[in-house]
């Protein structure tokens, strides 16, 4: 395998990163939103599988 000398790393580099398509500011913003709203929804959703599980322990723990 050959070896690539640092300038020729630093042009492929270079070349590699002018591919990169960056989001616009309305794609961030809303991806944003679409994230907070999953991570409420999953939040909530825990929550209620957490005290469920609470009250079977807690019940389940009372017979003994």
């Amino acid at each position: 395998m050959e070896k690539t000398s640092p300038g020729e790393f630093i042009r492929q580099v270079r070349a590699e990163a002018n591919k990169v398509v960056w989001p616009t500011r309305q794609e961030t913003t809303r991806t944003a939103i679409f994230v907070a709203i999953l991570v409420v929804i999953l939040s909530v959703f825990f929550l209620g599988v957490d005290s469920i599980f609470g009250v079977a322990v807690r019940w389940l723990l009372s017979l003994v």
